[in-house]
C-alpha cells in the first residue's frame, strides 16, 4: 500500500491567494492515472493546503497549535480545503481514477495534548472497495482550542501507520532534501544529520515547512521518499528518487 502526498506548493502557486497550479496538477494526475494503469494498486492520496488552505488559515491566525472558535473562520479555512479538493478529484476522475473525498474535519479530532486521532478504518474500507481515497490538509475539532488545523503531513503520518504503508512519497517543489550545497541528501536516517540545514519554507506555511516533514517521517517503519513532481511517475514506478528518509 502507497500513502502518497502531492505537496500544496507543487500544485497550487503558494504565493498567490486560492491560484491553482494547473499544469503541475494535471502533471501529477497524469503520473497517478498510469501508474494506476500500470498496476499499482491500493493508492492513498493526501494533497496539502497549499494557497488555499495556508493562506485563509493565516489570515485567520489558525495553526496546528492555535486553534479558532469563529465559525465563519473555520468554513473559511475547510471550504478554501474543499474547494482545492474538488480540483484534485476533478482531475483525477478525468482520467479514470475512481478518486473520493475523505475530509478530516469529519473525521479527526486532536486531544487536549494536541495529539491526533484519526479514525482511518473509512480509509482502509474506501481501498477494499476499490476506491482511491483522497484526503487533504484541512481543520480538526481540538479539545480546549476550538478547531485548529490537521497538515497534510500529519495525514500521512497517520495513515501510513494505522494502515502498515509499504511505501511513502512525499511529492514536493524541490527534487529532495537538499543540503547547504543545493545538492540532493540521498538518504537521512536520523534528523541530527540534517538539522543544520533544514528550514521553514519561504512561502507562507503554517504547518512547518521541510523539518517537520522529515521529523514526522522518521517516526515511521516503512521507508519514505521525499522528491519533486518530475520524478513523480518513478516513485509510483517502485524507484526511490530524491531523498530516502528510513530510520530503521
Amino acid at each position: 500500500m502507497i500513502v502518497l502526498k502531492l505537496g500544496g506548493s507543487v500544485i497550487t502557486d503558494k504565493d498567490r491567494p486560492e491560484t491553482l497550479d494547473g499544469e503541475a496538477l494535471e502533471r501529477a494526475a497524469d503520473a497517478v492515472a498510469a501508474a494506476l494503469e500500470g498496476g499499482v494498486e491500493d493508492l492513498v492520496i493526501v494533497h496539502g493546503g497549499g494557497s488555499f488552505g495556508h493562506h485563509n488559515a493565516s489570515e485567520h491566525g489558525v495553526t496546528t497549535a492555535e486553534g479558532t472558535r469563529d465559525a465563519g473562520a473555520a468554513l473559511d479555512i475547510h471550504g478554501a480545503m474543499t474547494t482545492l479538493n474538488r480540483f484534485v478529484l476533478s482531475r483525477l476522475l478525468e482520467r479514470g481514477v475512481e478518486a473520493v473525498p475523505v475530509h478530516p474535519f469529519s473525521a479527526g479530532h486532536r486531544d487536549v495534548e494536541g495529539d491526533l486521532e484519526l479514525p482511518t478504518g473509512q480509509v482502509a474500507t474506501l481501498l477494499a472497495e476499490g476506491f482511491v481515497p483522497v484526503l487533504h490538509g484541512d481543520l480538526v475539532a481540538h479539545a480546549g482550542a476550538g478547531a485548529t488545523v490537521v497538515s497534510g503531513d500529519e495525514l500521512v503520518t497517520a495513515l501510513a501507520r494505522d494502515l502498515e504503508a509499504d511505501r511513502i512519497g512525499l511529492c514536493s517543489t524541490v527534487p529532495g532534501v537538499l543540503d547547504d550545497d543545493d545538492a540532493v541528501i540521498d538518504r537521512i536516517a536520523a534528523y541530527e544529520d540534517v538539522a543544520g540545514v533544514l528550514g521553514e519554507s519561504a512561502a507562507t506555511d503554517v504547518t512547518g515547512g521541510m523539518a517537520a516533514k522529515v521529523q514526522a517521517l522518521l517516526t515511521l517503519e516503512a521507508e519514505a521518499s521525499i522528491f519533486g513532481l518530475e520524478d513523480l511517475e518513478a516513485f509510483l514506478a517502485g524507484d526511490e528518487p530524491g531523498t530516502t528518509i528510513d530510520s530503521s
